[in-house]
């Protein structure tokens, strides 16, 4: 009887030291499936925040990316268009028929140097008082006063050179007068029309050459006292400023191949 309840005792003994043992296992296997669960949640959590850094990070550089790329693409574009961009080219002229009107490819360094070509000095001393002491600033008044009213600049320019004899004028008209083309000298020492100044009297002579080439409006106010007299649009070509060629039988000045002789000049100005 003695064995048997002490068998017992140790029975429960073992049960009661099996239970402890359990339990202090399993309090330390739950200890470190705690610790586990908690370096997997940290873990990801570092994850996330990485994750969301670099997609802030990502969508700030997108618009700053985009900005670039579309500045890029229009610059490209741009680039293109340049590159394609034909250039702008003069109308052809055909043979006998040189326009008083239009776009030109003459300059005024080419202007300058057809007048030198002369061996004509500038009278500066007598131009200077009208405002062109240079032939530089003459030859860039007669360009911008023919580009004002559509005329070729070279047309005007040559006209002068015929009409005065280079600037040196030994004609009817004296070089004070400011009268380049001789608007007004009909002849016999009647010395035409006189200007103010450089600038007015290079405007009426253009204004005078647009009358003769068409019925068109001026671009600026009538300086030319002439500009009533001229039948509109009956002179398109310089060939036909010489009444002799003109198949109206208008035109500016009488002499044979008047016109024609201007187109020679320019033909040589061009080729400076």
């Amino acid at each position: 009887m003695k064995r048997k309840k002490k068998n017992i005792w140790l029975e429960v003994g073992l049960a009661v030291v099996l239970a402890v043992a359990l339990g202090i296992l399993g309090s330390q296997i739950g200890e470190k499936e705690q610790e586990k669960v908690k370096k997997a949640e940290a873990e990801n959590q570092a994850e996330s925040e990485e994750l969301s850094k670099n997609g802030t990070e990502a969508s700030e550089n997108q618009p700053k990316d985009a900005e670039k790329e579309a500045a890029k693409q229009g610059e490209n574009s741009e680039k293109k268009e340049e590159e394609h961009q034909p250039e702008p080219t003069e109308e052809t002229i055909a043979e006998g028929q040189y326009p008083i009107l239009g776009k030109s490819s003459v300059t005024v360094e080419q202007m300058v140097s057809y007048f030198r070509s002369s061996g004509a000095a500038y009278p500066g001393e007598a131009l200077s008082q009208g405002g062109a002491d240079s032939i530089e600033v003459f030859c860039q008044m007669y360009y911008d006063e023919a580009v004002a009213e559509g005329v070729r600049p070279e047309v005007a320019f040559a006209q002068t050179m015929k009409e005065t004899g280079w600037l040196q004028y030994e004609g009817d008209a004296s070089i004070e007068q400011y009268n380049f083309a001789g608007l007004g000298t009909t002849g016999n020492g009647v010395p035409g029309n006189s200007y103010p100044d450089v600038r007015t009297g290079i405007r009426a002579q253009i204004q005078h050459l647009k009358a003769y080439a068409t019925a068109d409006v001026l671009a600026q106010e009538c300086v030319d006292d002439r500009y009533e007299y001229v039948i509109k649009g009956s002179a398109p070509y310089v060939e036909w400023l010489g009444k002799n060629e003109n198949p109206e039988g208008q035109g500016w000045a009488t002499a044979e191949n008047y016109g024609n002789s201007i187109v020679e000049m320019i033909r040589s100005m061009r080729q400076m």
